[in-house]
């Protein structure tokens, strides 16, 4: 028996691999900060920590025989946005854990990512998230040449099963199973040729046990060599599928070395095509619910800024999801102007003045209550912490819609932060377009545990903000430079 330690082990993979290891006789210690984990994975006979890995010294105090280290932040795209948490959790936390084992004496089997591979080797720069990670291998194999430390390293691909989460974290198979369960279409970031390989999470413990007793140095890549474009995968479902305008960090090919675990005597056991196929007997589906997306915003067509102007070229990307913009009226030419953007429809408020944007937070909510009675929105969606925020929060107690908040190009003052922190309580998510406004905002533990969920319009809300957001930058630069975006 020895005593193990996995950090992220109440996350989706690291209780797995704690229950196996439990079942093998080891006694087992979680280590999780639940930024991600959760309670619900709990396993009885696992002791359970909570706390960041970089106080691991104080929080675990035992001899420890063997460290899997899961947990790190472990999303591509978002990582861009989330730049602190991703130095936080994987440099900051992964130096303490590197130093823990140097002095205990342990092995840590590290979880590397397997972006580094891809597009022939330039994924590992291709977004925070995989720079971090590539380079914490480096780090891994450092520590064992000057300190000798035993090690190994291992390598996942797209891992899938039950647990996986499905909220602003989650993980795409699990993304399309709610859709498809909630009757919602799968949305896909362009092109949808982007190749991956998936690997079933009873596999990956596998790995993980086998490399923990024999394996030594770095390489052992855990992966099912048979590969998916993510349009095959959405298409295996079989729902409605709406295409989302292509993101940044998005990786076009996996790259996929298997030998070293192989040679150890693991070879993968499930396969997706059959796990879909399974799922799809059992799951029980809702009716098909609307593509339809509840917008507030202070101000729109005719009187734009660089934040209305991206959010028109973004609805005209996607022609298959439907918008209801509130927005207040500012002036009698407001009610005759025809929206440019055909898959949306303008409902001013007020009465045409300047003053109209003071009553947006009674008339805008008016009006949501009632399109709620309607609709079913996949979630509600306020471009500014403004009054338009304010009515969508008032339409959120009553109708339940979950609501997203991000925030335009737009300088934080005093009184905005008051406001923002007074409403991060009530709103599913917030985000900030830029790094600044997020420092302004709150706190980092504070940003890291105000990320909870929309629920099923999950999928809708995380890929369309990253989009807008990608757009907002590329007008506000458009307009600096003087030059005219297209409209």
């Amino acid at each position: 028996m020895k005593t193990v330690l996995v950090t992220g082990g109440a996350g989706f993979i690291g209780s797995h691999l704690c229950e196996r290891l439990l079942a093998d006789g080891h006694k087992v210690i979680s280590l999780d900060n639940y930024f991600t984990g959760t309670r619900e994975n709990h396993m009885e006979g696992v002791e359970y920590r909570e706390g960041h890995t970089k106080d691991i010294e104080k929080l675990i105090p035992e001899e420890i025989d063997l460290v899997y280290h899961l947990g790190e932040y472990s999303r591509t795209e978002k990582s861009f946005e989330d730049l602190e948490f991703v130095w936080d959790l994987n440099k900051t936390g992964t130096f303490a854990v590197l130093e823990f084992v140097r002095r205990r004496g342990s092995k840590i089997v590290y979880a590397g990512s397997s972006t580094k591979f891809a597009d022939g080797g330039l994924g590992r720069n291709q977004s925070p998230y995989a720079w971090t990670k590539a380079s914490n291998t480096e780090l891994v194999k450092n520590y064992a040449d000057w300190f000798n430390i035993k090690y190994a390293i291992t390598y996942f691909y797209n891992v899938y099963g039950p647990r996986e989460r499905a909220g602003a974290y989650g993980t795409v198979i699990e993304i399309f199973k709610q859709n498809y369960i909630n009757g919602r279409a799968l949305t896909i970031t362009s092109p949808g040729t982007q190749q991956r390989n998936f690997t079933h999470v009873k596999d990956i413990v596998d790995g993980l046990v086998i490399v923990g007793e024999n394996g030594e140095g770095d390489e052992f890549g855990l992966g099912d060599a048979r590969v998916y474009s993510i349009l095959e995968v959405a298409k295996l479902f079989g729902n409605e599928i709406v295409m989302l305008p292509e993101r940044a960090g998005n990786r076009m090919q996996s790259e996929i070395t298997t030998e070293k675990a192989n040679a150890l005597g693991w070879v993968p056991k499930r396969h997706l095509a059959e796990y879909i196929k399974e799922f799809k007997k059992t799951a029980k589906k809702t009716e098909k619910v609307e593509n339809r997306i509840l917008v507030f915003t202070t101000t729109f067509h005719p009187f734009m800024g660089p934040a209305e102007h991206a959010l028109c070229q973004l609805m005209k990307q996607l022609p298959d999801i439907q918008f209801d913009i509130i927005t207040a009226a500012h002036s009698p030419e407001a009610w005759g102007a025809i929206c440019p953007v055909p898959n949306a429809t303008v409902h001013h408020v007020g009465w045409g003045t300047r003053f109209d944007k003071y009553f947006l937070p009674v008339f805008g909510a008016r009006k949501g209550h009632e399109l709620s009675k309607k609709h079913q929105y996949l979630f509600s969606w306020s471009l500014m912490a403004s009054y338009g925020a304010i009515a969508a929060l008032l339409v959120r107690r009553v109708a339940s819609i979950p609501l997203l908040i991000t925030l335009a190009d737009q300088k934080i003052g005093l009184l905005e932060k008051i406001f923002l922190g007074s409403i991060l309580g009530y709103a599913d998510q917030i985000y900030a377009s830029t790094p600044e406004q997020n420092r302004r905002i709150v706190s980092l533990a504070k940003r890291m545990s105000m990320r909870t969920s929309l629920g099923a319009g999950d999928a809708f809300a995380n890929q369309i903000r990253f989009a807008y957001a990608t757009i907002l930058s590329k007008v506000v630069h458009s307009t600096l430079n003087c030059t005219t975006p297209d409209f």
